[in-house]
């Protein structure tokens, strides 16, 4: 496997009791080639992780789970035996900030909008599929498609943005950069009237579905801007 090309199949554990959820991941993850498997309900979870026969590399948890527990849910999956995988929860079933701290002494590796659209489900997951290649952004991100122009050496290229985050933003192409590139960046948030001109670092790449960017230079307003920008979408469409 090389830099530029993932191949590897791994297997994602998706926990929502919402039908319309778990066919969307499902149908997102199969179609990329990776396997999905679907559970409604904390029992459920539990039963599945703890066969050691099919291990999981990613669980993508719904914290309002029946009989879930919310956060002491993901307390129990980590005191389980035999290998930990990385968790993603679903930013939509977080109910406060205190919540997003625990979630953070506990390991969570990161978060995801459980209305993302299909095309985007993948490649915000890929970082968290492929952790030993990519450099993960932990804290939250907000879907988002905009135009972004971004400038290596001579050349410059535009394409839309896929998510983004304090650290950085997720751009997506068919002709993505070589990791470790620096590149500069420019573009607008919604609702902005200024651009927002920064540097960045390619840290991952999937041909499939584009690369990320790793900011490593950002005007501390235009930081506080995008940090904004992602707490304002971040507590979006919560269950209730």
């Amino acid at each position: 496997m090389t830099a530029g090309t993932l191949t590897a199949v791994k297997t994602v554990l998706v926990a929502d009791d919402t039908a319309f959820v778990r066919d969307r991941f499902q149908t997102a993850l199969e179609e990329a080639g990776h396997r999905a498997v679907v559970v409604r309900t904390g029992p459920e979870l539990l039963a599945r992780m703890r066969d050691t026969s099919a291990p999981v590399d990613l669980v993508l948890l719904d914290l309002r789970l029946p009989q879930g527990r919310g956060v002491e849910l993901l307390r129990t999956l980590r005191k389980l035996d035999g290998p930990q995988p990385s968790v993603i929860v679903f930013s939509g079933t977080i109910a406060s900030a205190l919540e997003v701290k625990e979630l953070g002494t506990l390991g969570v590796a990161g978060y995801i909008n459980e209305y993302t659209s299909v095309q985007h489900i993948v490649p915000s997951l890929v970082p968290h599929l492929f952790p030993s290649t990519f450099n993960r952004r932990t804290s939250p991100r907000a879907v988002l498609g905009i135009p972004v122009a971004y400038r290596f050496g001579n050349t410059i290229a535009a394409a839309l943005t896929l998510n983004i985050s304090r650290g950085g933003v997720a751009i997506r192409t068919t002709s993505p950069l070589d990791t470790g590139t620096m590149i500069k960046l420019r573009f607008r948030l919604p609702s902005s009237k200024t651009d927002i001109d920064c540097e960045a670092r390619i840290c991952w790449v999937d041909r499939r579905c584009g690369m990320g960017a790793q900011f490593t230079w950002i005007s501390e307003p235009d930081q506080k801007a995008i940090a904004d920008f992602v707490q304002a979408h971040f507590f979006n469409n919560r269950k209730a």
